[in-house]
């Protein structure tokens, strides 16, 4: 199990006049970055005229909302998150509007500018863009674990279905009503206590079918390790819900390392507010969700981006 020292996680904090990054007050690994609040109304401001429709149908303006954060904040804004998540000590961040505006058209613009920041975002087949928004309710009917309220919601990696790389992953809290519980949960590769037994097995390197429910709108099926190294260290791909095991022992050997994640005492709950969000490292950190309480006005919605790092 790694430690963080507190010289690594110092490493990223710094003020300067568009923006402040401190340690996470709730998680050691994790950093929150507070914004300029006069920089951030600008931001919003000066894109009045831009809607959601016109950054799906028009990419290069979600790179044009990119550059307008890059000149507000600065480039060594763009060059910190980009540190953050790539720094494995570390590899995520909270960051949100501030209070600024409450219009979910202005969270998906400043989702995007950050994303475009960091790479690019996949497409989501979900949705048919490049970012999906759901909700979670009191009813569902679907048939997977993303929209059911009561259910937890197993630690996984993003794109485990798909045949292209999934860098990094961002979550937004848009909107929430008669919620209590369902927290994010967090857990860091390096403080999974197991992760030398699991990653070391003989069938950590196989190769497991992957095949996404109708609801996902991915036809293909994919053959994915479940650990891999990257930069000298083991990163991680998995899902329980769309692994496909062969055998009874590939079976155990799944449930056996999902149960192991879901009870360590590294899995950390984590709240957000509306309006936040948290962008992670997708090869080293899993994510998931704790169950809802009951109540038949439950009402939450979130939006999903998730993609590949800039080359340069």
């Amino acid at each position: 199990m790694s430690i963080v020292t507190e010289a690594a996680h110092m490493s990223f904090v710094q003020k300067k006049a568009g923006y402040e990054i401190k340690p996470h007050p709730h998680h050691k690994r994790l950093y929150h970055i507070e914004l300029n609040s006069e920089l951030l109304g600008q931001f919003f401001t000066s894109l009045q005229g831009e809607g959601s429709q016109r950054l799906q149908y028009v990419p290069f303006m979600r790179l044009i909302l990119a550059a307008e954060m890059r000149d507000l904040f600065g480039q060594s804004f763009v060059e910190a998150i980009r540190g953050i998540l790539h720094d494995r000590q570390t590899g995520g961040f909270t960051i949100g509007v501030q209070g600024t505006t409450s219009d979910t058209e202005d969270y998906v613009k400043f989702a995007t500018a950050l994303t475009h920041l960091v790479g690019l975002p996949n497409h989501d087949a979900m949705s048919g863009t490049f970012y999906a928004r759901f909700t979670v309710k009191d009813t569902d009917n679907s048939d997977s674990y993303l929209r059911q309220a009561y259910r937890l919601f197993t630690l996984h990696t993003d794109g485990t279905f798909v045949d292209e790389p999934t860098d990094w992953l961002l979550m937004m809290k848009m909107d929430e009503k008669n919620a209590v519980g369902g927290e994010s949960r967090l857990l860091h590769l390096d403080d999974w206590e197991e992760l030398e037994k699991f990653c070391k097995h003989p069938l950590a390197s196989y190769k497991f079918l992957y095949k996404a429910p109708a609801s996902k709108n991915v036809e293909q099926v994919v053959y994915r390790e479940t650990f891999f190294d990257q930069n000298n260290a083991p990163c991680i791909c998995f899902i329980d819900q769309f692994v496909q095991p062969e055998t009874i022992e590939q079976a155990i050997y799944l449930k056996e390392l999902s149960e192991s994640m879901e009870n360590s005492p590294a899995t950390h709950a984590l709240s957000l507010p509306i309006g936040d969000l948290v962008m992670l490292n997708n090869t080293f950190w899993l994510h998931g969700r704790a169950a809802f309480e009951k109540n038949p006005e439950l009402h939450r919605e979130l939006m999903r981006q998730r993609g590949v790092f800039a080359k340069r």
